[in-house]
């Protein structure tokens, strides 16, 4: 569904990511950590080109964003972004936020575009709010309601840029849960998070970046089992994060 190959970027001079390569296949979990910096987000971020890269290629369900003759706006509608601070239309009522880029983008009408915002606002557990403006919800009530954006445009594929990572520690929960279940019923998803938890519940494979690199990217038994296999800088990563 995915395919990242030997993708560099600069910022002027500094390099942030380094003969990236990886793949994501279908219905596959796929968990990218590492430390603050390690490029991370600039790498999702490549996958629907929000962020332009300098050499390499990445690939999206047999569409090469390299290729200067691929329509991106029309990739981007197929892939769902999820961002840490949750990117709704404050001005708009939540099923307004649902149904926008529906009309928009995919040309749906609005009755049908409605329907579809208000089954999955419900998938989320939040339809008792549906006429309310974002500025009216929690922050993890807002960051449900982003991913039930997100699912309305049908994407092949979920990309999450760390969901979690600006919500009060009580909400972070009914976020992953929804996360879960996703995976679960068999999203192809690329999450940037730090939450280990939801690595080792959903996780088909997990990537650690360093410095722009991909230092590891296996299976996550092997990530989290034997540690002692892992690379210098990944063991250091799990001793400070796996002991509390």
């Amino acid at each position: 569904m995915i395919s990242i190959k030997n993708v560099n970027k600069w910022y002027g001079s500094f390099q942030v990511l380094t003969d990236c390569s990886t793949e994501v296949k279908k219905g596959e979990v796929v968990v990218v950590c590492g430390p603050s910096g390690s490029g991370k987000s600039t790498l999702i971020k490549c996958v629907n080109a929000l962020e332009p890269f300098q050499q390499g290629d990445i690939v999206v369900d047999n569409t090469s964003i390299a290729d200067p003759r691929t329509n991106l706006p029309k990739l981007r509608s197929r892939v769902g972004m999820v961002f840490q601070h949750f990117e709704l239309f404050p001005h708009l009522s939540i099923s307004e936020n649902l149904t926008i880029a529906q009309v928009k983008v995919l040309g749906r009408s609005k009755d049908e575009a409605i329907e579809k915002g208000l089954k999955l606002l419900d998938r989320v557990g939040l339809l008792a709010h549906a006429n309310k403006h974002p500025g009216q919800l929690s922050g993890g009530q807002q960051q449900r309601v982003a991913i039930a954006r997100a699912l309305a445009m049908d994407p092949v594929v979920m990309l999450f840029d760390e969901p979690t990572s600006a919500l009060d520690p009580e909400m972070v929960n009914e976020v992953l849960d929804v996360m879960v279940q996703l995976a679960q019923e068999g999203m192809t998803m690329m999450c940037v998070t730090h939450e280990m938890g939801f690595a080792r519940k959903v996780a088909d494979r997990v990537i650690f970046m360093d410095a722009g690199q991909i230092v590891e990217d296996c299976p996550k038994q092997a990530f989290f089992g034997d540690v002692s296999q892992r690379s210098e800088r990944a063991q250091q990563f799990l001793a400070k994060i796996l002991q509390h």
